[in-house]
């Protein structure tokens, strides 16, 4: 099956991911910009995709529940389909689920190589916690990424839309936050500009 082409997105709102999702037995939670907007609880910008995260062993187990999508792997810039009787590679780290019926992709599903209980920073991995620090609940029952994490996950790249998630994130952010996030930056990327920010308040 050919990929979709990699513009066609038409991403489903975190509302309407958790409502296909609702009957899930296993973690998952949003992440990037949605899960900000969700702990904001109003959406402050555009959104590209909609990225949500579950643990390697528990990918199947998505992708049978979503089985209106077909799923393709995303790796080193190359899209491949991947046939629901296949298991996921162990080199494959993300997932797009495309709506083919209407040409669209609604879904970004990324891999965790955390446990149940263990939330670990896919990109250095020796920064860990416990999932119920990293995953939030809304109001409305929707787990989602600790905005503390997504900004991690944003500070490698910094782009623009990064910087304006940072400004909204940073006048919530509680002390503690703040001081977490500078400290990871300043182990991960030292000299960070939003160390400085940071400090300023």
């Amino acid at each position: 099956m050919r990929p979709l082409d990699d513009e066609a997105w038409d991403a489903w709102s975190p509302h309407e991911l958790g409502q296909r999702l609702r009957e899930a037995t296993l973690p998952w939670y949003v992440a990037g910009g949605w899960a900000l907007d969700v702990w904001h609880g109003k959406q402050t910008r555009e959104h590209e995709d909609l990225e949500f995260v579950v643990l390697r062993n528990d990918a199947d187990h998505f992708r049978t529940i979503l089985h209106e999508l077909d799923f393709f792997t995303v790796r080193n810039g190359t899209i491949t389909y991947l046939p629901p009787s296949a298991n996921l590679p162990s080199d494959v780290w993300q997932l797009w689920g495309g709506d083919m019926r209407q040409g669209r992709w609604r879904v970004d599903m990324m891999i965790e190589p955390g446990t149940p209980d263990r939330w670990i920073y896919k990109r250095d991995r020796k920064i860990q916690m416990a999932r119920r620090d990293a995953v939030h609940v809304s109001k409305t029952g929707l787990p989602y990424l600790a905005p503390v994490n997504v900004m991690l996950f944003k500070a490698k790249h910094c782009r623009q839309k990064d910087q304006t998630d940072f400004e909204f994130c940073r006048t919530k952010f509680l002390h503690e936050e703040k001081e977490q996030l500078m400290t990871w930056l300043n182990e991960l990327h030292p000299g960070h500009e939003w160390i400085e920010q940071l400090q300023i308040g």
